[in-house]
């Protein structure tokens, strides 16, 4: 695992130095889009609507913009936004974790202690435990200001984003509004129903059965020699000037690029000092994080197995997506 961030909790005069690592991995076999009469690489290109001309990331500015009018705003604009430059996660208050409703959690993070004791990072911990009390912090991150839950799994602290409030949709269906009559008879069944099907939940009894088929599918099409030469059908990407493109060096461009222009975001109610204000009613950041994919938390789909029944380990996809052309 890879730490993407690092800081510490603050609360009080109390300060816990923290690594920040991604809780959750996407498993999903990676599939690219290809031309069903050749098998080529379908790539996509930054072109501009007005001059047509493909436009390199760093010549990319951001806009806003409505039915009469675009804003365009500048690297330099964005930077004029103030923001959180400090590497803290400020505790705002403790909570009971029951009043936490899921459909604010966004994504999860794993916290692992930094400094050179850990007894504070522990003390946290059990302290949480003790109490069933879940901190609700506020933080910086990828240059958004974000709400969190920090709560206990197992042996380490888990940081989980929130959603703003009004992110959060209420349900406005007219159905719900009909009165409808549910007899004695039909709960009963209804209960019984949901007996039968009553277990304690093991995430370990569910696999995704699609994405193992997918991974047998591909592993059959290549014994059977229904396949393309990688380098052949997908090639390199070229820009407009002809100029052949390394990936390893445009993806350490592109990372130098993105760490240069991070910083953090302006708060929620933030106070000179960069510390989040009590009751403050300042409109929070909008958008998800990045590129992530964000939301609720996702169920596993698939076919629920016994839990008794031995796991299979699903394979990892191999490293060419794409097998090498038959008779080649």
């Amino acid at each position: 695992m890879r730490a993407i961030w690092s800081g510490a909790i603050t609360f009080g005069l109390v300060n816990v130095p923290v690594k920040l690592y991604s809780a959750t991995e996407d498993h999903d076999v990676d599939l690219h889009q290809v031309h069903d009469a050749d098998g080529g690489r379908i790539r996509y290109q930054r072109r501009c609507e007005v001059c047509g001309k493909v436009v390199e990331y760093e010549d990319i500015d951001r806009a806003y913009a409505d039915d009469e009018q675009t804003i365009v705003l500048t690297k330099k604009d964005l930077e004029s936004i103030p923001q959180e430059h400090d590497r803290d996660i400020t505790v705002v208050e403790f909570v009971p974790s029951d009043q936490l409703d899921p459909l604010l959690f966004d994504r999860s993070y794993y916290l692992e202690p930094a400094g050179k004791n850990a007894k504070a990072y522990v003390l946290l911990r059990r302290t949480l435990e003790k109490t069933d009390r879940t901190a609700v912090v506020h933080f910086a991150l990828r240059q958004k200001t974000r709400l969190a839950a920090l709560r206990v799994r197992g042996d380490a602290l888990l940081l989980q984003t929130l959603l703003w409030p009004d992110e959060i949709r209420e349900p406005d269906f007219p159905a719900l509004d009909e009165k409808t009559r549910i007899s004695a008879k039909e709960m009963q069944l209804s209960a019984a129903l949901v007996e039968s099907f009553s277990e304690d939940f093991d995430p370990s009894a569910f696999h995704d059965d699609y994405q193992e088929q997918l991974r047998t599918l591909i592993e059959a099409k290549r014994r059977a020699g229904d396949s393309l030469d990688t380098e052949e059908t997908f090639g390199r990407e070229e820009s407009s000037g002809g100029q052949v493109i390394d990936l390893m060096e445009a993806l350490k461009q592109s990372v130098e690029r993105s760490r240069a222009r991070k910083k953090g975001g302006a708060g929620k109610g933030e106070t000179a000092n960069g510390k989040t204000a009590r009751g403050a009613a300042d409109k929070p950041s909008s958008g998800k994080a990045g590129t992530a994919k964000t939301g609720t938390t996702k169920k596993t789909t698939g076919t629920r197995k016994k839990a008794t029944a031995k796991k299979a380990a699903p394979q990892k996809a191999t490293s060419q997506k794409t097998p090498a052309r038959k008779g080649a």
